[in-house]
C-alpha cells in the first residue's frame, strides 16, 4: 500500500503549514498516474495523522489526469494509464504531461470556540452568544514529497 508512505508525506506538509492549529480538512491535488486508491488513502491518512494536528481531519482528493500528445497523429487526450498509447491511432509515440502531481491545495482549520461571559445575565431567558463559526483556510499550493 504505497498510499501510507504518501500520507506520511502529506501529514508532514500539513504539520509544517498548520503550525500547531488543529486541522479539520485537507484538500489535495493528486495526479492519476499515482494510482491512488481512495479507500486505501483514507485509511493511510487516518493512520499517519494519528497524534498530529491532522488527527480526525478528512482528506479530499482532487484527481488530475495526465495529458497525452500523440506525435504520430497529433491527438491530445487525457489518460490514467501509466504506459499510454494514443487512443486514436494506437501509436506509442506520445508525450505525457502532468498526472504526477501531489500538491497540498488547502487546509481548513477547526474553529476556535470562544468562551465569553457577560456581566449582564438575563434571568429567565435563553441568552445565546454569537460565536464565530467561520473556518480559517489556507489556500497556498505546496508540493508534497517528491515527484515520481
Amino acid at each position: 500500500m504505497h498510499e501510507l508512505g504518501m500520507c506520511e508525506s502529506v501529514v508532514d506538509a500539513v504539520e509544517r503549514r498548520a503550525k500547531e492549529r488543529p486541522v479539520k480538512r485537507v484538500r489535495l491535488r493528486v495526479g492519476t498516474l499515482h494510482r491512488v486508491v481512495p479507500a486505501a488513502f483514507e485509511q493511510g491518512f487516518e493512520m499517519a495523522a494519528w497524534g498530529t494536528v491532522a488527527q480526525g481531519a478528512t482528506a479530499e482528493l482532487v484527481f488530475v489526469p495526465a495529458l497525452v500528445s500523440c506525435g504520430a497523429c497529433g491527438a491530445q487526450t487525457e489518460t490514467e494509464d501509466g504506459i499510454p498509447v494514443c487512443p486514436r491511432c494506437g501509436s506509442a509515440e506520445v508525450e505525457v504531461e502532468g498526472g504526477d502531481e501531489l500538491m497540498l491545495e488547502s487546509l481548513e482549520y477547526e474553529a476556535q470556540a470562544e468562551e465569553r461571559m457577560d456581566d449582564d445575565v438575563v434571568l429567565g431567558h435563553d441568552h445565546d452568544h454569537d460565536h464565530d463559526h467561520d473556518h480559517d483556510h489556507d489556500h497556498d499550493h505546496d508540493a508534497v514529497g517528491g515527484s515520481r
